[in-house]
């Protein structure tokens, strides 16, 4: 293994515990280019907590996108994350598109503007989450797929706004509403009493909904798996995560704003299970 994946290997360790465990899972020859795609993504998505203000945010989100289009080109070869991700983008043929439409997506970190609308809020997810699971699945079948393409939009958008769920205590101590305003205002949530950290009834019902929308699309993406090619399923292990992060919401004492994070042995449980069964990774 070389300095640079051995650096990717650890970063996603550290940042991304789901995703490091379900790669442990795919042949190792393609482990390589999946920790290098899943340290990309842990990088930029923490762009808001090294930056602190928008304007260091851009100036690291457009270093980025310079170097997805060939620039910056000494600086990338310096760098372990990039020089790992360009070389996995060129073995694999990976499009720089889909990374730098992620690049942008992640824009929205920088600032406190809410979440507009569910709409928004899934267009976030498939640009962000689903790209990565697509990028995951090419690395490891290394064919387009219009029905595993399918698959990721549905994973990646339940993946994604069940991690902002998990994450809401920490949103909104910052001020930052992924929560979409439509449906905050369809249950008469106010976003000022979420800053002031109040778990009102109406807060826990726009919750509800929300993990409503996610177990729609985890429901697509049983049905999908079903068909779905055997040697893309380790991309999609980290779905058979969200609905043990769902069930603690779930409960009749459930705070928003207590942190709910599921152990690991049970993450590990669960991803052990659904490998070996993994069509029914996101079983109702």
């Amino acid at each position: 293994m070389t300095a640079d994946a051995d650096y990717c290997e650890h970063l996603v360790r550290e940042a991304d515990k789901n995703r490091f465990l379900a790669t442990l899972f795919a042949p190792a020859a393609q482990r390589p280019a999946l920790f290098a795609l899943y340290a990309f993504n842990a990088e930029v998505a923490r762009v808001r907590d090294i930056a602190r203000e928008p304007m260091p945010g851009e100036i690291r989100l457009q270093w980025w996108r310079e170097v997805l289009e060939g620039g910056r080109s000494e600086e990338a070869a310096a760098h372990p994350v990039a020089a790992a991700l360009m070389q996995s983008m060129k073995r694999y043929q990976l499009s720089s598109q889909p990374l730098a439409d992620l690049v942008d997506a992640h824009a929205f970190d920088l600032y406190d503007d809410p979440m507009p609308t569910l709409a928004h809020a899934e267009a976030y997810g498939l640009k962000t989450s689903s790209a990565i699971f697509e990028l995951a699945a090419k690395i490891l079948d290394g064919s387009d797929d219009a029905a595993v393409s399918s698959l990721a939009r549905h994973v990646g958008i339940a993946y994604a706004l069940a991690e902002q769920l998990r994450l809401f205590p920490l949103h909104a101590a910052r001020r930052q509403l992924f929560v979409p305003l439509d449906i905050l205002q369809r249950h008469g949530a106010n976003p000022e009493d979420i800053f002031a950290g109040k778990s009102t009834s109406q807060l826990r019902a726009a919750l509800a909904e929300m993990r409503l929308h996610i177990r729609g699309h985890l429901a697509a993406a049983d049905d999908l798996l079903l068909t779905a090619p055997a040697s893309v399923l380790p991309a999609f292990l980290p779905i058979a995560l969200v609905r043990p992060s769902l069930k603690p919401m779930e409960g009749r004492g459930y705070d928003p704003f207590d942190s709910i994070d599921v152990p690991q042995w049970r993450r590990q449980w669960a991803l052990w299970r659904a490998a070996q069964r993994p069509r029914a990774m996101a079983a109702r």
